[in-house]
């Protein structure tokens, strides 16, 4: 019995663990490769380098403006998640608790909207930014990520929300405190869960986004990491900058990887309960 036990965890560990090291390999292949000079990377480059040099990182950083992108894009995600939230907590509080006609409609419209290709909003967006003269603005550029990603948000939180107690919003009424109030010091606490792990989903996909930002920013000054990373990649292809790009790489990989571990099981517990609670 102990036999087949042990063969059916390894039926499942293997194929797990293959892909793991399809996975993984790719990523530790980008980061030896940063620290190869170009002539390394064509002579070996399955090999570990001669020697680590920083060189790649400081040249990704200054000659090809890694720092500044990666400053922008740190802006814009910051930026973009907190006004998510701003929008997305008041939101599903009104959907979840303030029963109105239509406001099943209105949820499942905000739901419905997830369900839409981003691209087809992509030519319609440009030509309204660009009239309202917002176009090249990294502000502009947070207000779309954050709008993009509200109906996301609510349906993360919407779940949480009516796990809330009523009992407890009315006893703060009761005592006379008022909707407001209600909402950042009763209910927003008890709902951190939902808030964190639709925070970090956000944040990632902010972090990593490139296509509106290609659109949607035309001075080289304010490209994002993706951006950045296209033009260093054209680059390379020309001016054989192969090591600079894995530097480059590696900065725009490391902070996601190191974030997402951090908060790993915040992201776990929060879908777990957002399903059970649902």
């Amino acid at each position: 019995m102990a036999a087949i036990k042990f063969l059916a965890k390894l039926t499942v560990r293997i194929p797990l663990l293959i892909w793991s090291v399809i996975v993984v390999f790719p990523i530790i292949w980008m980061f030896l490769g940063a620290f190869k000079t170009n002539a390394e990377i064509f002579r070996s480059p399955w090999s570990l380098p001669e020697t680590f040099n920083v060189g790649n990182f400081v040249s990704a950083w200054t000659d090809f403006n890694i720092g500044t992108a990666f400053m922008n894009t740190l802006f814009v995600t910051v930026l973009g998640t907190v006004l998510c939230l701003i929008f997305a907590i008041p939101t599903s509080y009104a959907l979840d608790r303030i029963r109105f006609k239509g406001s099943d409609v209105l949820l499942n419209l905000y739901l419905s909207s997830m369900m839409i290709p981003a691209v087809l909003g992509w030519i319609p967006l440009f030509f309204l930014l660009m009239k309202l003269n917002m176009l090249d603005n990294l502000v502009a550029l947070s207000l779309v990520y954050a709008v993009s990603h509200i109906p996301f948000t609510i349906f993360i939180l919407v779940s949480f929300m009516g796990t809330v107690p009523r009992e407890l919003e009315e006893a703060a009424s009761i005592d006379g405190m008022s909707p407001y109030g209600i909402l950042l010091k009763i209910v927003t606490p008890l709902v951190k869960s939902g808030i964190i792990t639709a925070s970090i989903l956000n944040a990632i996909s902010f972090w990593n986004e490139y296509f509106m930002a290609l659109i949607l920013l035309q001075t080289d000054s304010k490209n994002t990491l993706g951006v950045q990373m296209d033009l260093i990649s054209t680059n390379a292809q020309y001016n054989s900058a192969w090591g600079v790009l894995f530097a480059g790489l590696t900065i725009a990989v490391i902070p996601v990887i190191i974030f997402y571990s951090m908060f790993q099981r915040h992201i776990v517990k929060g879908m777990t309960e957002g399903a059970v609670k649902g």
